[in-house]
């Protein structure tokens, strides 16, 4: 599986430590201590040294594309991960790591940015993008809904994968929509989110207590 993914793994690497070349460039220009954590309401309220932020954060995410490769790689139902799915997962972290990096140093070089848009909207497309892969997984260790109940029942893996697939969709274009309104801080938000959390995890249950199967 790295082998095959092998290319996209030395692109999805690169484009991970990108930010760190960005900013050694603005290195001069960069506060000493950054602002790397922010609110709803767009203002900072976590700071880190500037080597941490410039050299760290990109390096934790390079850390994460490699071990999520590695230990999907080593899954013992590998055959069930489509190529797909699998390649979908290589690009997730270099993605956070440059919409990171570009808004962090957007901030700490002056200049405003809308974090609780991007953020927003980076999460909607994201749910919708992963909900559309969803009812495709098959029943594996690493990449899905990783319940007791089902790993332990094929029927009961297809069928709440086959209903957060449907259930992301939605609340993915939701998502989007919100924050195409600007109702990023909204509670409308945070319950499209932790409906789109909570409500697989009911769904699966209840099926394993027999109440759908």
């Amino acid at each position: 599986m790295l082998k095959a993914n092998k290319k996209t793994l030395i692109i999805t690497s690169i484009l991970t430590v990108l930010p760190i070349l960005i900013g050694v460039y603005f290195w001069d220009s960069l506060p000493d201590m950054m602002a790397t954590h922010f609110g709803i309401d767009n203002q900072a309220d976590g700071f880190s040294s500037k080597a941490v932020a410039v050299f760290g954060i990109p390096l934790l995410c390079l850390a994460v594309l490699w071990i999520g490769a590695v230990v999907t790689a080593h899954d013992p139902k590998k055959q069930n991960i489509s190529p797909k799915l699998f390649s979908l997962g290589l690009w997730i972290a270099p993605t956070v790591s440059l919409i990171v990096a570009a808004t962090m140093y957007t901030v700490n070089l002056g200049y405003t940015a809308d974090i609780s848009f991007v953020g927003g909207l980076f999460l909607g497309l994201l749910l919708t993008v992963v909900g559309n892969y969803a009812p495709k997984a098959r029943q594996n260790y690493t990449i899905g809904i990783k319940l007791p109940w089902t790993l332990a029942n094929e029927e009961n893996w297809n069928r709440t994968h086959r209903f957060a697939g449907y259930l992301w969709v939605v609340c993915g274009i939701l998502m989007v929509v919100l924050t195409l309104c600007k109702m990023t801080g909204s509670g409308w938000m945070i319950a499209v989110f932790a409906v789109a959390v909570l409500l697989p995890f009911i769904y699966s249950f209840w099926l394993h207590a027999g109440k759908g199967l």
